[in-house]
């Protein structure tokens, strides 16, 4: 029971539904409340299913393709410093350039921030602790929390924004630089976890 927790706990705090509605922060001003959330459900729909490959198919998929988990999860864990830093010191705006072309909507919301190294390589691990069935089922769980979450977040942020449009703004810039700092704490563990494994695996210390 400890390791379904332990694996709901990581996939939520790294799929982290208020940095996300940090990162789609232009679509929550512009878009309306039906079709963000449509959207949305794409765009959770799309990473759901690749996540489910990489919880079943484990770390056999990095091994077809010739490199080694660990490295892709140090890879993944820089990429996710790199993110939660521009967060932290540039505030939402940051975020903008990561997200693809505007017209592409599902797939924008889906990568590079819902897909990415760090939410690939811990579909592998729980895939792996606590087996395809859980893992799936964790998946589906923590990705209905994260859309219903960021679907609230935009219904609450547009009832503030009519009544307060600079707290509603003021409030996005806190939530995303704190829910970042988590994020890069995260990301700095993976880092480390994949160097361990990359060093415990070289004949060098052998």
């Amino acid at each position: 029971m400890s390791e379904i927790i332990n694996a709901f706990s990581l996939f939520f705090a790294l799929l982290n539904p208020f940095l996300v509605g940090v990162y789609l922060v232009q679509f929550i001003r512009t878009l309306e409340a039906r079709q963000f959330t449509a959207v949305l459900v794409r765009g959770g729909c799309i990473a759901g299913l690749v996540f489910m490959v990489f919880a079943i198919a484990g770390d056999r998929v990095f091994g077809l393709i010739g490199i080694r988990f660990a490295a892709f999860q140090v890879f993944g864990g820089v990429v996710f410093i790199l993110i939660a830093i521009r967060a932290v010191f540039g505030g939402a705006e940051s975020q903008t350039a990561l997200r693809g072309e505007a017209e592409h909507l599902a797939g924008a919301i889906a990568m590079p921030f819902l897909i990415g190294p760090a939410t690939v390589s811990a579909s592998v691990l729980i895939g792996a602790q606590v087996g395809p069935l859980a893992a799936c089922s964790i998946i589906l769980v923590v990705l209905t929390l994260t859309v219903t979450l960021v679907a609230l977040g935009k219904l609450g942020y547009d009832r503030l924004q009519r009544a307060n449009a600079r707290l509603a703004e003021r409030y996005i810039e806190i939530a995303g630089r704190i829910a970042a700092m988590i994020m890069g704490s995260i990301a700095v563990d993976m880092v480390w976890t994949g160097l361990s494994r990359l060093l415990a695996e070289s004949p060098l210390v052998r």
